[in-house]
C-alpha cells in the first residue's frame, strides 16, 4: 500500500470530521500530529487497517462520549495508545507520564509561543 492509500484508509476512519471536499479537519494541532502519527505507524508496519478500526470503532462506541463528537479525537488518541500498548512500544505510564508532561508544558508557556516538551519544568533536561 503507497503511503497515499494509506492516508486515504485513514482518512475513512469512522466518523472522522471532514470538510465539504472530504478532507479530515482538525480542531486542534495536536489532532492533526496523532493523526500523522498513526499514519505514519501504519506505514512502518505496526499495525493493519483493520486493527486500526476495529480499535477506533471500540473507542467510538464506548459509554460516555461526547453526544456532539467533540471527542473524537480524544478517542482517536486512546485508540493509538491502546495499539502502541498491545504492541509493547510503550506502556500505559509511560504514556500517563508523558500527558502529564505536556500539560505541564503547556501549563507553562507562554501565550502565543510553541508549546515545547523542554518547558514542563518537572522533565530533566
Amino acid at each position: 500500500m503507497s503511503a497515499s492509500e494509506t492516508v486515504s484508509s485513514l482518512s475513512q476512519s469512522p466518523l472522522l470530521p471532514k470538510s465539504a471536499d472530504g478532507e479530515p479537519v482538525f480542531p486542534e494541532p495536536w489532532a492533526a500530529e496523532a493523526f500523522a502519527i498513526t499514519v505514519h505507524l501504519h506505514e512502518k508496519g505496526l499495525f493493519s487497517w483493520s486493527e486500526w478500526a476495529e480499535q477506533l470503532s471500540a473507542e467510538l462506541h464506548r459509554p460516555g462520549r461526547a453526544e456532539d463528537g467533540s471527542d473524537y479525537f480524544d478517542c482517536w488518541v486512546a485508540a493509538l495508545s491502546g495499539l502502541l500498548i498491545s504492541r509493547g512500544v510503550a506502556d500505559a505510564g509511560m504514556i500517563l507520564d508523558l500527558q502529564k508532561s505536556w500539560q505541564r508544558a503547556a501549563e507553562a508557556t507562554p501565550h502565543g509561543k510553541p508549546i515545547l516538551l523542554e518547558n514542563d519544568p518537572e522533565r530533566w533536561h
